[in-house]
């Protein structure tokens, strides 16, 4: 299933359109990169424990993901609570989540990378009570000139039956495989906004 070009209307979280809009303010022109100290956003602090920030190294197909921040949820999802608070970032995403993992989603990163736009996929889960859960995931490029420097993630699992488990949904070995069912690069209908004062969601 390939990436297909999409307009910001794709995304469905209402509070990823948020952010999608965000980074929209932040670009300087509809060809550039925009710089993460223009990245700024109405919306509550909680937000960060949807979110993931990570340093670009290298490049291409041998670009690595320094993980500089990661939210809490985020940590339950992958079942990832066992491990010391203070080694959760500063590591690689490939180390992080296992080859297995890794090679489910790393075709995102690698097309937010090689487009240096942003990113969308959905995809159905299962929880550990059997319920289909929809598993949304946005990457936001940033950086100087031509090449991506840092990717700022968001990550939201929704279901429309009602309450789930969280829990290791995005586990090494889920109820069910992930099935995909949207991958989309947003490079379409980009002007870039006016840039409006708002509450910053800091990344540290």
């Amino acid at each position: 299933m390939p990436f297909e070009s999409a307009d910001p209307s794709v995304v469905k979280s209402i509070k990823q359109r948020v952010l999608l809009n965000a980074w929209l303010r932040a670009l300087r022109s509809p060809d550039a990169l925009p710089v993460l100290s223009d990245f700024h956003t109405d919306g509550s602090a909680d937000e960060r424990a949807d979110m993931m920030k990570y340093d670009v190294v290298g490049d291409g197909e041998d670009a690595r993901f320094l993980i500089t921040q990661q939210g809490a949820r985020l940590t339950t999802a992958y079942g990832n609570e066992h491990v010391d608070p203070e080694l959760r970032t500063n590591r690689y995403l490939d180390d992080a989540i296992g080859p297995q993992r890794y090679a489910r989603l790393i075709a995102s990163y690698r097309a937010c990378l090689a487009r240096k736009r942003p990113t969308y996929t959905v995809s159905t889960v299962q929880d550990a009570d059997g319920k289909d859960v929809s598993y949304e995931r946005l990457l936001l490029p940033f950086g100087r000139g031509s090449a991506v420097e840092q990717i700022v993630g968001s990550y939201k699992a929704i279901s429309i039956e009602g309450g789930f488990q969280l829990h290791n949904l995005m586990g090494v070995t889920p109820k069910a495989m992930p099935v995909v069912t949207v991958l989309a690069v947003i490079d379409r209908a980009f002007v870039p906004a006016d840039r409006p004062t708002a509450d910053t969601i800091e990344l540290i």
